[in-house]
C-alpha cells in the first residue's frame, strides 16, 4: 500500500487519470450513440475480414468486404483505432455491455491515453504540478469531455497525434545522445515510428507530426544531420509500413490511394447544413470567422487567457534559463535549454500551422471543433506555464499555498460545472461569453450528432407497452437502437404521407428542422439541457 501512494505521489498524473476513469465507470452507459458512430463501428466488425488468412486463401477475396456496409463512406477513413480498439470492446460486450456503451468505455479509456501524453509533454518545459495543472484543464473541457466518449474518429486521432509528437521528441533526444550506442537508438525509434503509421491510418494529417519531429532533429544535430539520416529513413519506413498494415483501402493501390484521400481530405467537401449566428449555410460557404468563433466560444472561460500569458511566461522562462546556461562554463546546457525552446516553438507551429491553414484555404467546416480537435493540446500547453506562475512565481512567500491551490481550482471550476450541468451532453457547452448553451441554441449547433435519441426514446419505451410507429427525421438507425420491442421504429424522409393519427414523431433540432416537421403539433415530449432543446417527440392528432 506504501509503494502505491509512493508512485501516485511521484507521478500525480496517475491521480487525475484514477478520477477521470472512476467517473467515467460511473457514467458512460449515459451516452447515446452518436450520428457518425454505428455505421463506423460496422467498419470494424467488417474489418476482421481483411486479416483472416482463411479469406485469403480462399480464392475470391475481395478487400472491399472488409469496407462494412458504408464502405464508400468509411474506407479513405483509416481503421487503425477500431482495429486497436475492437478487441476490448468485443470483451466488453462479452461480458455483458451493450455495443454502444462498449465502445463509449474504450473511446473514453483511449482519451485517458491522450491526457497522459499532455502532462508527459508538458513536463519537458515545466514543473510537475503545471504540467497536471494544464492536463486537468484539458481533461475537464466540457467539449472534450463529451467528444471523448462519443467521437471514435476526432478523439482518438488527437490522442494518436499527440502520443506521436510526444514520443517524436523523446526519440530524437534519445538519437541525439552520444553515451548510447547504434542498437539502443535504432531500437529507440521503433515504437514511435510505428504510433505515427497508426496517426496517419487514423486520418491523412498524420504525417503533420511526422514532419514537426524532423524539424526538431534538425535542429538538434545541426551540421551532424548526416548522422541522423539511416535513422529517419528507417523512422519513416516503419511509419509507412504501420500505416499501410492498419488500412486495408492502401492494399490495392497503395500510393494512388493515399493521394486520393489527402486531396479529398484537405478538403473535406460536403454539402451539410450548418447553423451559424442564426442563419443556415453550406459546410462550404461558412464565414472566416467560423473556427475562430467556435475556439472562442466552446472552451472554458480561462484557457485563451491563460494561453495568451502563457505564451509570454514560457519564452521569458526558457529564454532566461538559456541566457543564465550561456554565462556558465558548461555550454552543454545551454545547448539544452536551445533545444527546449525549438521544441516548444514547434508546439505552437502544430496550432498556428493549422489555424492559418483553415483561415486561408477555407475548407468546407461543420460541427463546430470536432475536426479540429487535434490542434487543442498546444493550447493546453502552454496554459501550463501560466499555472507555473500561478503556483510559484507570484507565491515566493507573498501568497500561502492554499490561496494559490484554490486559484487554480477557480480556473478549473468552469469545466466541472459545464460537465455536471449538461451531462451527457457536454460536447454541447458553450461558455458565458456567449451566454451559455441557452442562448447558443436557434443560433449555433448544439447536439449536431443526435445523441439525445437515446434519452428520448427511452423516455418514449416507458409511456406505453402498446405497438407504436415512431418515424424519426434523420438517422433512424439511432432511435431503432434503443426502441422497445413494441416500437416500429420507421424514416421519416419520404413517409410523410403515411403517418397517422397517432403515430409518434421524433425531431432533432440541428438546423432548427424541428420547426419546419409538423410545426404545429404540440410536443409530447422534449429533450435538452439548460434551457436549450435537443430534440422532440411529437404525437400526431
Amino acid at each position: 500500500m506504501n509503494s502505491l501512494f509512493k508512485r501516485f505521489s511521484q507521478r500525480p498524473i496517475l491521480i487525475l487519470l484514477a478520477v477521470n476513469i472512476l467517473a467515467g465507470l460511473f457514467i458512460f452507459r449515459d451516452y447515446g450513440f452518436s450520428w457518425d458512430e454505428p455505421l463506423f463501428y460496422d467498419y470494424g466488425d467488417a474489418l476482421g475480414y481483411a486479416y483472416s488468412p482463411r479469406e485469403w486463401l480462399s480464392g475470391n477475396f475481395d478487400v472491399s468486404n472488409s469496407y462494412g456496409s458504408s464502405g464508400d463512406d468509411h474506407k479513405t477513413r483509416g481503421p487503425a483505432y477500431l482495429f486497436l480498439a475492437r478487441e476490448p470492446v468485443y470483451l466488453l460486450q462479452a461480458l455483458g455491455l451493450d455495443q454502444a456503451s462498449a465502445w463509449h468505455l474504450v473511446n473514453f479509456l483511449f482519451f485517458q491515453l491522450g491526457v497522459y501524453f499532455l502532462y508527459r509533454l508538458a513536463a519537458r518545459w515545466m514543473k510537475s504540478s503545471a504540467a497536471l495543472a494544464a492536463a486537468a484543464l484539458f481533461s475537464w473541457q466540457p467539449l472534450l469531455w463529451g467528444h471523448a466518449f462519443i467521437n471514435p474518429k476526432d478523439a482518438p486521432f488527437l490522442t494518436f497525434f499527440l502520443v506521436s509528437i510526444c514520443l517524436g521528441f523523446e526519440m530524437v533526444d534519445s538519437l541525439a545522445d552520444e553515451s548510447k550506442n547504434n542498437k539502443q537508438k535504432y531500437a529507440s525509434l521503433i515504437f514511435p515510428a510505428i504510433l505515427l503509421g497508426i496517426t496517419t491510418s487514423i486520418r491523412v494529417l498524420g504525417p503533420l507530426a511526422g514532419l514537426l519531429i524532423v524539424v526538431y532533429a534538425i535542429s538538434r544535430f545541426s551540421k551532424r544531420i548526416i548522422v541522423f539520416i539511416p535513422h529517419l529513413i528507417l523512422y519513416g519506413v516503419i511509419a509507412i509500413v504501420a500505416m499501410f498494415i492498419t488500412w486495408p483501402f492502401l492494399w490495392e493501390n497503395p500510393i494512388p490511394h493515399f493521394i486520393k484521400v489527402f486531396l479529398l481530405m484537405s478538403d473535406n467537401p460536403t454539402d451539410l447544413a450548418v447553423l451559424f449566428g442564426g442563419e443556415v449555410y453550406r459546410a462550404g460557404e461558412l464565414p472566416r470567422r467560423y473556427l475562430p468563433f467556435m475556439l472562442a466560444t466552446t472552451l472554458t472561460e480561462p484557457v485563451w487567457l491563460l494561453f495568451a500569458f502563457g505564451i509570454a511566461a514560457g519564452y521569458i522562462k526558457l529564454g532566461r534559463q538559456r541566457r543564465n546556461a550561456i554565462a556558465k562554463p558548461f555550454q552543454g546546457l545551454a545547448m539544452i535549454r536551445r533545444k527546449e525552446i525549438v521544441s516548444l516553438t514547434l508546439v505552437l507551429l502544430w496550432f498556428v500551422i493549422l489555424i492559418a491553414y483553415v483561415l486561408l484555404r477555407r475548407p468546407a467546416m461543420y460541427d463546430g471543433l470536432r475536426h479540429f480537435l487535434f490542434i487543442l493540446p498546444p493550447v493546453f500547453i502552454f496554459t501550463g506555464f501560466a499555472f507555473e506562475f500561478i503556483i510559484d512565481q507570484i507565491a515566493d512567500q507573498i501568497v500561502p499555498i492554499w490561496l494559490r491551490a484554490g486559484l487554480v481550482s477557480i480556473l478549473l471550476l468552469p469545466g466541472i460545472v459545464g460537465i455536471a450541468q449538461l451531462h451527457p451532453y457536454e460536447y454541447t457547452y458553450y461558455n458565458s461569453f456567449l451566454g451559455g448553451t441557452s442562448q447558443a441554441f436557434r443560433q449555433y449547433e448544439t447536439d449536431y450528432w443526435l445523441t439525445c435519441y437515446k434519452e428520448a426514446v427511452e423516455n418514449l419505451n416507458q409511456t406505453s407497452d402498446q405497438p407504436i410507429n415512431l418515424y424519426v427525421h434523420r438517422e433512424a438507425y439511432i432511435a431503432e437502437y434503443y426502441a422497445g420491442e413494441n416500437i416500429a421504429v420507421r424514416d421519416l424522409r419520404g413517409a410523410l404521407a403515411e403517418v397517422k393519427p397517432g403515430d409518434y414523431v421524433l425531431v432533432n433540432t440541428r438546423t432548427n428542422e424541428d420547426r419546419h416537421i409538423f410545426k404545429d403539433v404540440p410536443p409530447f415530449l422534449q429533450l435538452g439541457r439548460a434551457d436549450a432543446i435537443f430534440c422532440i417527440i411529437k404525437q400526431m392528432p
